[in-house]
């Protein structure tokens, strides 16, 4: 590629954006373009900006990440995407992958590692952390559908499972509905059907779901 590459960030903490955009701007081949605080913004932004690269957090208001990979490459199918997140599970980073991510690092990565990701993806060749587990991607290329049993968990929409997290983080309905920019009412059904699924009945039992996840730790 001519010139520098033009990245966004996409990342809900001012902190992270503002670290991450000193630490890319140090590299003179990079040029950071622009910042999005949610996926929507995100979208918005990719579609006036064109950047090369957009930098993707997973967790993210309003729309999640994966939802803005994959309104992303509808629209900007020229634009790589490298997933920088603290989720290491097996099943979001399938799901990351079938969505059309070009790489896919952890937030405890380092600055060569991430330096390395880019360059990868800009050579042709897609990028999974060292520590994400091989199986995962020998799951998905062989067409397996998940490399796990399926699970109550498993049948938990990606929205659900927002929801499910800002609960067992002591979050109340219309604090979680400003968050996901969402109204309480559906907050409050999302609650519902995700308790239905699990078969939990309360917000101990949440916990402790939460905790043999390894969502939060005691």
């Amino acid at each position: 590629m001519q010139g520098r590459i033009k990245i966004l960030i996409a990342e809900d903490h001012t902190i992270l954006r503002e670290g991450l955009r000193l630490l890319l701007s140090s590299n003179p081949d990079f040029e950071v373009v622009s910042e999005a605080q949610d996926g929507l913004e995100a979208i918005q932004l990719v579609e006036s900006l064109k950047p090369d690269l957009v930098v993707m957090d997973l967790s993210m208001p309003r729309i999640n990440g994966l939802e803005a990979t994959q309104e992303i490459k509808k629209q900007s199918p020229s634009t790589k995407i490298l997933v920088l997140t603290v989720h290491k599970d097996e099943e979001r980073i399938l799901s990351a992958i079938k969505s059309g991510v070009d790489g896919y690092i952890l937030k405890d990565a380092t600055r060569s590692e991430l330096m390395l990701a880019i360059e990868n993806i800009f050579s042709g060749r897609s990028y999974l952390s060292p520590n994400i587990s091989e199986r995962v991607l020998d799951g998905y290329l062989e067409g397996k559908k998940s490399v796990k049993s399926s699970t109550s968990w498993d049948t938990l929409s990606q929205r659900e499972r927002e929801v499910f997290e800002l609960i067992v983080k002591h979050l109340r309905n219309k604090d979680i509905a400003q968050y996901l920019g969402i109204s309480a009412k559906t907050v409050e059904k999302h609650r519902t059907n995700l308790m239905k699924k699990l078969d939990l009945h309360s917000a101990s039992s949440l916990t402790a779901f939460a905790m043999e996840k390894g969502l939060i730790t005691k």
